[in-house]
């Protein structure tokens, strides 16, 4: 796994794709508001964020939905930072 990865990662920055890592703890923080939030009360505020009707399946994609809405979220402040400097 962690060598399909790298050479995901590879690829990925030699395409000249910026690539984006978080933490669960940053993730969890950004969709929930309290870093130590549990799997369930994450997949519950994203489906009320996106105004879902039920959590997304599989838990996989619950998943990318929250890192999604972190990144969202994270990129938004960095651009704020980036546009006043």
């Amino acid at each position: 796994m962690a060598q399909s990865r790298g050479v995901i990662l590879l690829a990925v920055r030699q395409a000249g794709v910026p690539v984006f890592e978080y933490k669960p703890m940053q993730v969890k923080q950004a969709v929930v508001g309290y870093g130590n939030a549990t799997k369930h009360q994450v997949q519950d505020m994203t489906k009320r964020l996106l105004g879902l009707g039920a959590v997304p399946k599989p838990d996989d994609a619950a998943d990318a939905v929250a890192i999604a809405l972190c990144h969202a979220r994270s990129s938004t402040s960095l651009l704020a930072q980036a546009q006043r400097q």
